[in-house]
């Protein structure tokens, strides 16, 4: 079911959060601490405009000490990469009884692992293109130029190479000739020992967020993703006048219906909980295609969640109050 543009918008954000105590978690030792920050800073000012009591701390040495001398009431984990993403603090969260917004650890460490996640989307009939997944011992073992060969002959061109585990773009590249592909791949093994090759599939960027404000998950309206120099890659993502967005995307209604519904298959294949942003390629016939599945979306000014809420017509504090406060009626 998709979000209508009038449906939730009377969600409180006041009298069920007045009285709770909310951690965000950012930073991290990630490629993407940066981003993380600013992802924070927006989720904290978001919590308080609604009247939330928040507070804002790193994923360092002094996390624990602080969940024991004071427990929140929630966490809003903010961390992107493996810090916020592979299910590890999020199993630590569980051991200290503290309850935080979004899916539990095993969920995370699935969805984080691109190969796996795509493998049960495949298995639960969710459409995904044809990918391998090579570590970078084996492409040595086995020799680069015959591995290569092999991939662009199963696979096709152009490719799209990117890290097992990683986001933001980062290490991503699309590969348009045979000659690209070792370049790419180095790039990639930078960021992550397996990369991940896949099909290429031309047509229409497409995120759509998914929420949980207690009537189960709904899909947002599609964000249209259109970068200037036509990948989706860190710089396009996070520098002001990179990438146009349409928020809801440029689709009719029967292709958006089909989206969503996708998206939100994907969702509950993976075992997600609260929000999710799935990414997917539309191609010319209007068919999706789901790339990967981010369990911790990120909440910067250019991010694709806040553009799905306010498309939706919610107040994103306000949004954010619902989920603090579902993750905190969890508590043990």
């Amino acid at each position: 079911m998709s979000v209508s543009p009038a449906a939730h918008t009377s969600v409180t954000g006041s009298a069920a959060t007045d009285d709770l105590h909310v951690l965000v978690l950012a930073g991290g030792l990630s490629y993407e601490r940066d981003v993380s920050l600013r992802s924070g800073r927006r989720v904290l000012d978001a919590l308080r405009a609604v009247g939330v009591e928040a507070e804002l701390r790193d994923a360092d040495v002094a996390l624990l000490p602080a969940l024991a001398a004071d427990p929140p009431d929630a966490v809003v984990i903010a961390l992107h990469g493996a810090t916020g993403e592979d299910g590890s603090l999020r199993g630590v969260l569980d051991l200290c009884d503290v309850p935080y917004v979004g899916c539990d650890a095993r969920a995370s460490r699935l969805a984080w692992d691109k190969p796996s996640a795509k493998a049960v989307l495949r298995e639960a009939g969710i459409p995904t293109p044809d990918w391998v997944a090579l570590p970078h011992d084996r492409f040595s073992e086995l020799g680069a130029v015959a591995v290569l060969d092999r991939i662009a002959d199963r696979l096709g061109l152009p490719l799209m190479v990117k890290p097992a585990q990683g986001g933001s773009g980062l290490g991503a590249a699309v590969v348009r000739d045979a000659a690209s592909l070792p370049a790419a791949m180095v790039g990639c093994f930078g960021y992550d020992q397996t990369a991940l090759v896949e099909r290429y599939v031309p047509g229409m960027d497409v995120a759509v967020s998914v929420l949980d404000l207690g009537e189960g998950p709904q899909a947002l309206p599609p964000v249209e993703i259109v970068p200037r120099n036509g990948v989706y890659d860190y710089a396009a993502r996070y520098t002001a006048g990179r990438t146009t967005w349409h928020a809801p995307a440029r689709l009719d209604p029967e292709t958006t219906e089909r989206v969503t519904g996708v998206a939100l298959a994907a969702h509950t294949a993976l075992g997600l909980r609260d929000l999710s942003r799935v990414d997917l390629i539309v191609d010319a016939e209007g068919q999706p295609h789901v790339l990967e599945v981010n369990v911790s979306p990120g909440m910067t000014e250019t991010s694709l969640l806040p553009l799905a809420v306010q498309a939706a017509g919610l107040d994103f504090g306000r949004a954010l109050g619902t989920l603090v406060s579902r993750a905190a009626a969890r508590r043990p």
